[in-house]
């Protein structure tokens, strides 16, 4: 890896999209305007400078199209650009009319180190509304040639050119023009099938009340259902309004996901930029099968896409991301879409469990409480479920079962909310059954030895399950699990006989981090009482801890799962990138230390107190990544294989082996770990 800091050793490109200030038909100096944001572009270190449609001349020249002396001029722009590019980094795409073949053709033109690459001309001409193109231009239909001789060399032209960058993994880029996105079926459609991965559109389109929602809503459905970047620039400033206003419209999008977008109705040129992930995108479309069984069935038509290799100089320097990382990936930071996303994972665990209970006709439920956010979710979880179903709350067989180590503190949560929810509460306190089961195994601590080892936390584990499926075999009542997905991720329960299994489980998709945040989004929306929200407040501030082992001096205070396994902010960052994308441990590590790297910087989710917003250099990023990457990958699986029904909640979110995530019991963390090296 050259250079672990710069975003292109990491399968991102930069693109810009611009909008410069024109004059109607006035190419040297919309040229100049041209090279203006083109430069700004590539002090960016941008792969590629996008700019609107027949941008040279400007698009409401109307029939100034068929002046020789304007097209002359347009030609004498474009060979100032190519002059120019040698200098500059990004691939340019111009608009521009070119006479060729004895028609007038809408063209994009792309520019790169002075030469043209290809030349694209529009296939679909608006005439309607309007808009009457086919008055001056014709359509790319009737060209009739692959290449054509322009400005004293031969140029590939067609609507169906695919460029490729050899040294650039994944890079493949296209172009279509404005109309041709409004269509059924967009040239872009099927070079993306094609393997394009960057497309482009060079627009003019005026704007009228409601149209820029009316393009948001394109781009992003196209970008979408191509699984590809959507890079659209629309024209600006300096048009003619003498039918028409124009506002200037720039976004920038990937797979559905705005990145950039420009102000519109400014009076100034804009330029906006954002990095693309390729590998993310591809990664997609390996998953996705209905993409490629569209590829299958259109083989023919992808036959005549015509690929055009080039060399992109990469920047030698670090580059350092744009693109906003989020801390948690699975909690939006716009406290909107938060809510959003909180209220439909309830109400999917709610319904996952109301169905369970009405499908084995049972009216009771068995829960242990311990006190802990996992299990607190769980019992609220079950409170609405069973006010869903029109069954008394008291219905909830509740019970928090102290151990060797259970403190004080948690216990007495566990009994303030099992209280303020109205459920049926018990205490059993499981020590003497711990006790005997150490005799019978003959276990040191019998004896006095403080030896506190995985026998000892696996028997308290082991012996609060055991009574709880014995309850609910007493009471004719389902037990309720509360593990959630962090935990299956790094093998963080006990197999078998532990906190591993229930009858159902609620949380077994849900991240430990959006459990936080689930929690919250109940106090803040009032689902419960007062006294319920107080107890919940005091189990958010609460160390996240099994309570496994007994506090044996001041100077090692209580056991903390973090310490062990890692801060679950981290781990739950880490498990996202590497079951939804299957990223390389060095991006992961390289998009943790931009998202992780500095507390001051970018958005948190509302809730988080200042205390809690916690940062990390890249070597404690590292380690806990190594750490994830032993346990999720080597140690871990076998427990994934047999776990208990669940609810997947979120896209890419369960590790079910009848879900998203099936893997082999027993493989090496080898080559990921080994990759883990290159990480400086």
């Amino acid at each position: 890896m050259k250079n672990f800091h710069s975003i292109y050793s990491h399968h991102f490109i930069r693109v810009s999209a611009c909008i410069p200030q024109l004059k109607v038909a006035d190419p040297a100096f919309n040229m100049e305007r041209i090279l203006d944001l083109a430069t700004r572009a590539s002090e960016l270190k941008s792969t590629l400078a996008l700019f609107p449609e027949l941008s040279i001349s400007s698009y409401s020249a109307d029939d100034l199209f068929h002046q020789q002396a304007l097209l002359d001029a347009v030609n004498a722009g474009i060979v100032r650009i190519i002059e120019a590019s040698r200098e500059l980094t990004p691939i340019l795409l111009v608009g521009a009319p070119l006479q060729l073949e004895g028609k007038l053709f809408n063209c994009a033109v792309m520019i790169y180190r002075g030469r043209i690459l290809g030349i694209v001309p529009k296939t679909y001409l608006p005439n309607y509304r309007e808009f009457y193109e086919k008055r001056q231009f014709t359509s790319a239909h009737a060209a009739l040639a692959r290449d054509i001789s322009f400005l004293g060399n031969t140029v590939p032209f067609g609507n169906n050119l695919i460029f490729t960058a050899t040294n650039v993994e994944h890079f493949s880029l296209h172009t279509e023009i404005c109309e041709d996105l409004w269509t059924p079926l967009p040239p872009s459609s099927y070079a993306a099938l094609a393997g394009a991965t960057v497309l482009t559109n060079l627009s003019a389109s005026n704007i009228t009340i409601g149209k820029a929602d009316y393009r948001r809503h394109l781009c992003a459905m196209q970008s979408s259902k191509c699984l590809a970047a959507y890079v659209y620039t629309a024209a600006g400033p300096g048009e003619s309004t003498t039918d028409l206003a124009w506002d200037g419209h720039a976004m920038i999008y990937e797979n559905h996901q705005l990145l950039a977008e420009s102000e519109r109705f400014s009076d100034q040129q804009q330029i906006i930029t954002a990095d693309i992930d390729l590998k993310r995108l591809i990664q997609e479309r390996q998953r996705t099968t209905s993409f490629n069984d569209v590829i299958q069935l259109h083989r023919e038509q992808l036959g005549n896409i015509r690929r055009i290799e080039f060399n992109f100089v990469i920047p030698e320097d670090s580059v350092s991301l744009l693109r906003p990382v989020a801390r948690f990936p699975y909690v939006p930071d716009n406290p909107a879409k938060r809510d959003e996303h909180c209220y439909e994972a309830y109400q999917i665990q709610v319904h996952g469990l109301l169905k369970r209970l009405a499908f084995s006709k049972t009216e009771r439920i068995v829960i242990g409480v311990s006190g802990g956010l996992d299990s607190a979710h769980a019992l609220i979880v079950a409170a609405h479920t069973m006010d869903r179903l029109g069954i008394p709350r008291t219905h909830i067989l509740a019970y928090t079962l102290p151990g060797f180590a259970t403190s004080e503190g948690t216990k007495a949560n566990a009994h303030r909310l099992m209280a303020a929810l109205g459920v049926t509460s018990h205490e059993i306190d499981i020590r003497p059954s711990c006790l005997q089961m150490l005799k019978d195994i003959e276990h040191p601590f019998i004896d006095g030895t403080p030896q506190y080892d995985i026998t000892f936390e696996n028997v308290q584990a082991g012996e609060r399950t055991s009574h709880l499926f014995r309850l609910a075999n007493l009471h004719h009542a389902l037990v309720l699990g509360t593990g959630d997905l962090s935990e299956l991720a790094l093998g963080w329960c006990t197999y078998g006989v532990g906190d591993h299994m229930s009858h159902y489980s609620v949380n077994a998709s849900v991240p430990k981090t959006l459990i936080q945040h689930l929690i919250r989004w109940t106090i803040d929306t009032g689902q419960f009482n007062g006294a319920a929200n107080e107890a919940l407040i005091a189990i958010l501030n609460t160390e996240i801890s099994p309570e496994l082992i007994p506090v044996q001096s001041p100077s090692k205070p209580l056991q903390s799962t973090q310490q062990i396994i890692g801060p679950y902010e981290l781990q739950d960052f880490n498990l996202y990138y590497i079951t939804r994308f299957g990223f390389r441990p060095s991006k992961i590590a390289f998009l943790a230390h931009h998202a992780w790297g500095n507390r001051l910087s970018g958005q948190w989710p509302a809730g988080i107190p200042e205390q809690a917003r916690n940062e990390y250099d890249l070597a404690t990023i590292k380690h806990w990544l190594g750490v994830f990457l032993t346990r999720f990958f080597q140690t871990s699986q076998f427990k994934r294989s047999c776990i208990p029904n669940a609810p997947k909640v979120g896209s890419g979110g369960s590790l079910s082996p009848r879900g998203d995530w099936r893997a082999p019991s027993d493989a090496e963390a080898r080559v990921w770990l080994d990759e883990l090296k290159l990480i400086p």
